[in-house]
């Protein structure tokens, strides 16, 4: 007998809206004592602990807008599109404790694609612990739409604004930028390959680290307990979701202060490097202005440069300045060139 290799399709409508939320989200438990009621009533209880204040984020991803499922997998999705909410929490120096997942899908879903979302889902809950504890399904016409909103709660005195930027505070940037950008543009150029010649096998070896760093981004939780340990509160802060040189601007602008931003300390991965010479692109490009790299970028008073000095997560970039002296960039040939946001606009 020749085995059916065929992959098992079961549509939504054996399920039904509910029956598909209950298969989705059996196997979320709750871990966060602040979790009073999460799934499986009208509405999730939360109550935040005594002294902590209550912070809120939530994100819209559209298929075709801001992901491409020729070669995003269903499950790095479901872990991306928690870690783009997660981001804004931890840009707000605060910790995140639950999430919601709204999800529109078209009749081309199967439940086993779902399901694959879910993994994603659910092992990006695992990882920084927080606790699923509500959401809505419902139909599209246009594919599939994912809403992601993430709580998260902090201390009050602890909680970083973008507006808190000082005159001759540094700024700072974590990790490395310009990866995601780069795993974009590598994707994208391969899928055009696959469709010339279908046969063709990509090797992407030599690309491994920019393509995670599009396809499954992990959010700075790192960094929040790092700054505490280091007794450092930032004075600003701002996740890097749509290029350095556009967040830098809603810093600067929210914050009422200018900046200088130097081009040759801006961190880059060596594989970013490469892969700008083989796109023969200008490696600040992608910094500045690629975004979906999801590092954090904060403001420091100078008196903190000390407990910060060495740190392999953090590099200085740049420092504020007064208003009127306007956002710069200073090129690796010293040139002073006026910083402007090239990144994606959500509204064009």
């Amino acid at each position: 007998m020749i085995e059916d290799k065929t992959p098992k399709r079961t549509t939504l409508t054996d399920l039904g809206e509910f029956g598909l939320i209950k298969h989705l989200t059996e196997k979320f438990m709750v871990s966060h004592p602040s979790t009073e009621k999460g799934i499986g009533d009208d509405a999730a209880v939360i109550a935040p602990e005594e002294g902590k204040k209550l912070v809120v984020s939530t994100d819209l991803l559209i298929e075709g807008v801001h992901f491409d499922l020729s070669y995003m997998p269903l499950k790095h999705l479901g872990y991306k599109a928690v870690m783009v909410n997660l981001s804004d929490i931890y840009a707000m120096n605060a910790s995140a404790t639950q999430i919601t997942v709204s999800l529109a899908v078209s009749d081309r879903f199967p439940l086993e694609a779902l399901e694959a979302l879910y993994e994603g889902i659910a092992l990006a809950c695992k990882i920084y612990n927080v606790d699923l504890v509500g959401g809505d399904t419902t139909s599209s016409t246009k594919g599939m739409l994912i809403s992601v909103t993430a709580l998260g709660t902090a201390k009050p005195a602890s909680i970083a604004y973008r507006s808190g930027a000082k005159p001759n505070d540094l700024l700072v940037v974590t990790g490395d930028l310009g990866g995601a950008y780069m795993g974009l543009q590598i994707l994208e150029r391969e899928k055009e390959v696959f469709k010339v010649n279908p046969n063709n096998q990509p090797d992407l070896d030599q690309y491994t680290y920019i393509i995670e760093r599009q396809l499954k981004p992990e959010a700075r939780k790192d960094i929040v307990e790092l700054l505490e340990k280091l007794n450092v509160k930032p004075t600003a802060m701002i996740d890097i979701s749509d290029g350095l040189s556009s967040e830098i601007l809603h810093l600067s602008e929210a914050s009422g202060v200018g900046c200088d931003l130097y081009e040759e300390k801006i961190p880059l991965d060596p594989q970013v490097i490469s892969t700008c010479e083989e796109f023969n692109m200008n490696s600040s490009v992608p910094a500045l202005n690629g975004g979906e790299d999801y590092e954090l970028l904060f403001t420091i008073s100078q008196e903190d440069f000390q407990k910060i000095k060495g740190n392999p997560n953090l590099t200085v970039i740049g420092h504020m300045t007064e208003k009127p002296e306007g956002n710069h960039l200073i090129t690796r040939m010293g040139a002073k060139i006026p910083l402007k946001a090239q990144g994606w606009n959500a509204i064009n």
